[in-house]
């Protein structure tokens, strides 16, 4: 079943050294509203950069998970995620003054506990939920990652092969649930074999590790493990962090065979890319109506300039049509015209730009980004509007490539046009 989106109910802080970069790092994690998703902002950069957590944002996977959008990077984000997706955290502000998210004790668990002790907010927008029609399957000679359809819900099997004496095979098997997480996942810390620390020194990681947050797996001396098979419970915490960056929920069943980040990229590309290709080909269509609290969740419009207030119809991501109440209280009556009341022009074109805007933000690929209006071509006033009228607004997307999206908007009252435009969006991070 669909849920709605859900955010912390307070903020919280946390300290503690990277895993990697070996640095003391201050983290905040705060909630944010519906349709946001978690980005990460590095505040210790000018204009504090915000990198979201989405599959186009991976740009490293040696080791760990690396977030970057233009010169600002984040390491180390697939234990907090991983609390997101099994808590069903959708919208969070994460504020970092380092590189790297604190590695805490090399589990989850510290993060998991602060995210219950918060408590959770359910907001009124729906998550996306993603069902696979067919296996998507990724691989790298013996390592693989296979995504079968599943009725309900994500499950996750993985097969470990660690070529340590004790601890050759591991298997584990798991329902992501927030009981199971908590209970059997979260608690399971990174490891390495002793062999590789000096290769690790030498590539520039692993400066933050040490024997309180890593496990060693050494010859001479048998692991302390915190719980059973804690190696391979610790890659499935690494992959349910890198499969939040789908953006969805997932009804799946996916099989790894000894897959680690950079093949957990590759799976969470080919997902998003699939789920691209069906809402192209107008199988994933959204809801059709979409009322003001889900308008308010996509845009960031607020009063006196929010000028659509319900959206009507919606053709995939092609085409929609919205309404706009014009009513004698809109505060631009004041002065548009004393004694002779007119809806200014520039309003009309900006209620089409607004649709227009929804209609591209609901793009799996757009989620939490701004469009911005880049341009204005071909404009047509036909009639004035006044108050008491309907504006009828119909947006159709022209074209859209990379981060561009051209829409042509019509403006109807009574079925008469009254006012046309073709927009040019770009679409931006926050």
């Amino acid at each position: 079943m669909p849920r709605n989106q859900r955010t912390l109910r307070a903020p919280f802080e946390a300290t503690g050294v990277g895993l990697h970069s070996g640095k003391q790092i201050r983290l905040r994690v705060k909630p944010a509203p519906a349709g946001n998703g978690v980005v990460f902002h590095r505040v210790d950069l000018p204009d504090s950069p915000g990198i979201p957590a989405a599959a186009d944002s991976i740009t490293a996977t040696n080791r760990r998970t690396t977030l970057k959008v233009g010169n600002a990077e984040v390491d180390t984000v697939e234990h907090l995620l991983a609390c997101c997706h099994a808590l069903g955290v959708d919208n969070l502000d994460v504020e970092l003054d380092g590189p790297e998210v604190p590695g805490v004790d090399g589990s989850a668990k510290p993060l998991a506990e602060r995210f219950l002790e918060m408590g959770f907010v359910e907001q009124k927008s729906p998550r996306r939920v993603f069902s696979p029609l067919k296996p998507i399957a990724v691989r790298d000679r013996e390592v693989s990652l296979v995504c079968y359809p599943a009725a309900e819900g994500l499950t996750i099997q993985y097969l470990g092969d660690f070529r340590f004496p004790g601890i050759v095979s591991q298997n584990y098997s798991c329902r992501v649930d927030s009981q199971t997480f908590l209970s059997d996942v979260a608690p399971a810390r990174t490891f390495c074999l002793a062999e590789e620390i000096d290769a690790l020194r030498a590539a520039g990681l692993g400066k933050g590790a040490s024997l309180e947050n890593t496990v060693v797996l050494s010859p001479n001396e048998p692991p302390s493990f915190r719980i059973p098979d804690e190696p391979v419970r610790h890659k499935v915490l690494d992959l349910i962090g890198d499969l939040f960056l789908t953006g969805v929920d997932l009804n799946a069943h996916v099989v790894a065979t000894r897959s680690g980040h950079s093949l957990n990229a590759e799976l969470v590309k080919a997902l998003v890319e699939e789920m691209k290709l069906r809402e192209d080909s107008g199988e994933l269509r959204p809801p059709a109506f979409v009322d003001i609290r889900e308008i308010q969740s996509v845009l960031p419009h607020r009063y006196p300039f929010l000028l659509i207030d319900r959206v009507i119809e919606r053709d995939g991501f092609r085409r929609a049509v919205g309404l706009k109440n014009v009513s004698m209280n809109e505060p631009f009556f004041q002065g548009h015209y004393p004694g002779n009341p007119i809806m200014p022009g520039v309003l009309i074109l900006e209620s089409m730009a607004q649709l227009a805007g929804v209609l591209l933000l609901r793009r799996l690929e757009n989620t939490g980004k701004l469009a911005v209006l880049w341009a204005i071509d071909r404009v047509k006033l036909r009639a004035a509007v006044f108050p008491g009228d309907q504006l009828r607004l119909e947006v159709e997307t022209q074209k859209f490539k990379e981060n561009v999206g051209v829409v042509h908007g019509k403006a109807l009252v009574n079925a008469k046009l009254v006012a046309e435009a073709q927009f040019t969006f770009t679409m931006r991070n926050p």
